[in-house]
């Protein structure tokens, strides 16, 4: 994907604008299935015996279901405090090259420190894979703002479904909860396959599905970064001997 447009559109005379436009971006079909994903995560935090103002709490700070999940797994465990945290602090690795990526796109010359610390704060995966498909059409001083108002509308959104799932944990079927949790990776791995444009990106999204259950087995806690590693590099280096050979034929 090419994130930098071939021209620049004059500066906007104010980030109001844009940031507007990127909240009401976040109530798009991806955004709803992100909130409906929240929605199961407050039912669980009910089963687990989180007051209800913990969960939303958790959901402004840590800002990543997969995280709150494992925060929450492992309080129930029996882990301490220190424990858990470090466990929430290894999960969002995954999130950095995310992180790596988005913000090239999102900068411009005049963006501050702080807010470029404050859009890696906002990186997930909803918000990463939004702000990608979104950003690169507007010009560059309005990227950071729209990318602002789509991250916040989106945390925003997903507190009151964490909070609205807490409050009818009683009337949610436990399995209804957990399917709900899976709505998100669902969309993106969709999202992911029908953005796909070569046969290096199809292969990783291929090999990541089939070596994921399997290194997970063997090493749970880092099993997302070595299936990336291994996948990624197999497909691209399938990728590049098919290029090769199509040059030289």
């Amino acid at each position: 994907m090419d994130a930098t447009p071939s021209h620049e559109a004059p500066a906007p005379a104010g980030a109001s604008r844009p940031f507007w436009r990127g909240a009401r971006a976040a109530l798009s079909t991806p955004g709803l299935v992100l909130f409906g994903s929240f929605t199961g995560f407050g039912a669980m935090t009910h089963d687990f015996g989180w007051p209800i103002w913990i969960a939303a709490l958790s959901t402004v700070l840590i800002w990543a279901a997969p995280a709150q999940l494992v925060l929450a797994g492992a309080l129930a465990s029996g882990a301490g405090i220190a424990a858990a945290s470090l466990a929430v602090t290894i999960s969002a690795v995954r999130l950095l090259p995310m992180v790596v990526s988005i913000l090239p796109v999102l900068r411009s010359d005049r963006t501050s420190l702080g807010a470029r610390l404050l859009a890696a704060h906002y990186v997930a995966v909803t918000a990463w894979f939004e702000g990608l498909r979104r950003t690169p059409a507007l010009d560059r001083e309005s990227r950071m703002p729209f990318f602002l108002g789509l991250a916040n509308g989106l945390v925003v959104g997903s507190t009151i479904a964490t909070v609205a799932g807490h409050a009818a944990a009683g009337l949610l079927p436990a399995a209804l909860s957990i399917g709900l949790l899976g709505l998100t990776p669902i969309y993106f791995l969709l999202s992911l396959e029908r953005g796909a444009s070569g046969l290096g990106e199809r292969l990783a999204i291929g090999f990541g599905l089939v070596l994921a259950p399997l290194i997970a087995t063997v090493s749970p806690r880092f099993d997302l970064l070595w299936t990336g590693i291994i996948g990624g590099t197999i497909a691209f280096a399938i990728d590049r001997a098919a290029r090769r050979r199509r040059s030289a034929a």
